[in-house]
């Protein structure tokens, strides 16, 4: 496997991460009722979808096809989290804990990716800095956890 195939084939799992993201976000703003949560859930989509250009366009630099859509898995939990919202009458804190819970395992995701020391500098920084945003996320859903607890 070429250098290029392999940064891609990393970058790629990450574009599915973040297609899987943002879709789980947007199910999740249609599954409260708090117009505050809304707009965070909607506006944590828009950046997982800005993520996937950003991801996108790497691929493309380095002469590989990027994925066009989520996993199989990220269906999963989307559909585990609209299941448990029917159940929990879109009980908002069951809801975050599940975005939470998501957006941990996007971090460590970022996290084994980033332990790889042979990610070019330009990419490095630009998933150091998803990387932030996605922890500044999950603390700021930390705290509106703690709020409608």
């Amino acid at each position: 496997m070429s250098y290029s195939e392999e940064i891609s084939n990393k970058l790629n799992e990450l574009l599915i991460k973040n297609y899987d993201a943002e879709k789980g976000y947007l199910n999740a703003a249609e599954n409260v009722d708090s117009p505050t949560l809304k707009i965070f859930f909607k506006r944590r989509a828009s950046e997982r979808s800005e993520f996937a250009k950003e991801l996108r366009t790497e691929i493309l630099r380095y002469g590989e096809i990027p994925e066009d859509s989520g996993s199989f898995k990220g269906t999963m939990h989307r559909n585990w989290m609209s299941l448990k919202s029917l159940f929990t009458s879109n009980d908002e804190e069951a809801i975050l804990e599940e975005a939470i819970r998501g957006e941990e395992a996007s971090l460590e995701e970022y996290n084994q990716i980033l332990k790889d020391r042979t990610l070019p500098p330009t990419i490095d920084t630009l998933l150091f800095k998803q990387k932030n945003a996605i922890q500044a996320a999950i603390n700021t859903e930390k705290v509106h956890e703690e709020l409608v607890s």
